[in-house]
């Protein structure tokens, strides 16, 4: 449990998620169990990073309170983690990491330069700092289509190209629909970790305009590496359960990579920009004023009371 409100939790020891239907969540001694028709299944919620509950599930107050507690972030979804319905708070309550994110996406002077730094990140190393925006974009689409195809022949599964509709989510091959799930699981821990270290899901720097912008783009980080592999795998067997195998290889590819490591450690490198000075942590309620901030809860008329 972090007790020091303050101060991002550590995720690296975390595991990634863990998704449950058709199941009523109760409270048990410190932690919580998910009760089904099968039986009683414990979830270690204090080593958990997100708790994903799907379609057919309902939770106590307690249960909320413990998972709260122990800084588990709790994602309302569709079946299998398709869709994103509702979330609830992180872990820490300091707004530094959200205030540095801001100060860096308002300016579009440095919005350019971590969106560049994005790009440059999933490359892992770049010949050049002067590429352009519209440069790195089209490098980047080389390197997924070229993800693509390289699963493709690992495992044998024929692919033609990246399609779905939102508004018929069944209409899509399997290949196309295991992608589509096992982006789903990334966005969501992804999302709990993005929150629990106090920065905002919303502020992104290459997406815009949704309410998950900055988690579209750090998940974009890990996409050729974890997931793209992850779905073809899945669609290998044919005849398997294809939501189950995609929940499976996601999770034992998210613990491959260390992702819940990666993701801190990603972000800061990628807002640590040249001359850049970074925020000092402050102490939570105190009062902006412009020569700086000022203690919060205390009376500044200057009279007792």
């Amino acid at each position: 449990m972090n007790n020091d409100l303050q101060s991002p939790p550590k995720l690296r020891d975390s595991i990634s998620y863990v998704y449950i239907e058709h199941a009523i969540v109760e409270q048990e001694d410190s932690s919580i169990v998910a009760i089904q028709k099968d039986g009683r299944i414990p979830v270690p919620v204090s080593s958990v990073t997100c708790l994903m509950l799907g379609p057919g599930t309902s939770i106590t107050h307690a249960a909320i309170k413990a998972a709260a507690e122990n800084g588990c972030l709790i994602v309302w979804c569709g079946e299998n983690g398709m869709h994103f319905y509702a979330s609830g708070l992180g872990e820490t309550r300091s707004a530094v990491n959200l205030l540095r994110q801001a100060e860096l996406c308002v300016c579009p002077e440095t919005r350019l330069e971590v969106a560049k730094r994005m790009y440059i990140r999933r490359f892992g190393e770049i010949t050049s700092p002067d590429y352009t925006l519209q440069q790195l974009r089209g490098m980047e689409g080389i390197r997924v289509r070229e993800a693509y195809k390289l699963a493709s022949r690992a495992t044998g599964v024929p692919w033609s190209a990246r399609t779905y509709k939102k508004d018929d989510w069944s209409a899509q091959d399997p290949v196309n629909l295991a992608l589509s799930q096992a982006n789903a699981l990334l966005y969501s821990v992804c999302q709990a970790a993005i929150v629990s270290l106090g920065y905002s899901a919303g502020l992104g720097f290459i997406h815009t305009g949704k309410q998950l912008s900055f988690v579209y783009d750090i998940a974009d980080l890990y996409k050729a590496e974890v997931t793209i592999p992850a779905a073809f795998q899945s669609v290998r067997y044919p005849g398997s359960d294809l939501s189950a195998a995609v929940r499976r290889n996601c999770r034992a590819s998210f613990q491959q990579i260390h992702l819940l490591k990666r993701i801190p450690e990603d972000i800061e490198w990628i807002f640590d920009l040249p001359g850049s000075e970074q925020r000092e942590g402050l102490p939570v309620g105190n009062l902006w004023d412009p020569e700086g901030e000022i203690a919060g809860g205390v009376n500044h008329s200057g009279e007792s009371v």
